[in-house]
């Protein structure tokens, strides 16, 4: 497993490069935006630690410059704390978000979680309904023979129910999963998102047919619709 840690504190960036490397990591390091474009070009990474205070371009630039060519997990690193700078770096593409100070053990559970979900999608399946398909791993929706275009939000929103079609997924587990653990009762993210999940897939989005609320519970999709 390959590592590309991206930031410009020095020590930050050799306490990891330890650590990981302590783990089985294979490290490479960047201390600038347009570094960590030519590292992960060069030695394409399987994942990508990123902070976004970067000298040279802001965080979010490095997350479209990635997602311009390459899925690989992007992990945020920020000493910010608002919802609105991760909501930001969230929708522009990244995987997760960390907040700094962070500990040694709350960042390799992060990198293990991406791991994970990177394997998953190499083999995921396509989804398929009377009203569109989804194509988990070209993360790709068409509908009536034309792609649609989503948000990275939306789609982690559509990938995670997708991959447990039929089955009810709990309001707090797509919370922690798309936002992080200190979101599990923003239950207001997930009644804006899936509405405009509704409206760009379903047929009637006053009576959705795929994307089912199980009151008070979570979510569920059906693809018989």
């Amino acid at each position: 497993m390959r590592v590309l840690v991206v930031d410009d504190d020095a020590q930050i960036v050799r306490a990891m490069r330890i650590n990981l490397r302590a783990r089985g990591y294979e490290v490479d390091t960047a201390f600038d935006g347009a570094a960590a474009l030519r590292a992960a070009a060069a030695n394409m990474p399987d994942i990508v630690l990123l902070d976004l205070g970067l000298p040279d371009m802001a965080g979010g630039a490095v997350i479209e410059g990635l997602r311009g060519w390459t899925s690989v997990p992007i992990i945020v690193l920020s000493a910010h704390h608002s919802s609105t700078e991760k909501v930001r770096s969230l929708d522009a593409g990244a995987d997760d978000y960390v907040t700094k100070p962070f500990g040694m053990d709350e960042l390799l559970a992060r990198l293990r979680a991406a791991q994970r979900r990177s394997v998953r999608a190499e083999e995921a399946p396509v989804v398929t309904t009377r009203a569109f398909t989804v194509d988990l791993e070209a993360k790709r929706v068409t509908r009536h023979g034309h792609e649609v275009r989503l948000t990275p939000t939306e789609w982690h929103i559509l990938e995670l129910l997708a991959r447990n079609a039929g089955r009810l997924v709990s309001q707090r587990q797509l919370l922690h999963d798309v936002w992080g653990p200190v979101y599990q009762s923003e239950t207001n993210y997930l009644r804006v998102y899936m509405a405009q999940l509704r409206r760009k897939l379903e047929p009637d989005p006053a009576h959705p047919a795929y994307l089912i609320t199980e009151a008070g519970m979570g979510y569920r999709f059906e693809k018989g619709g």
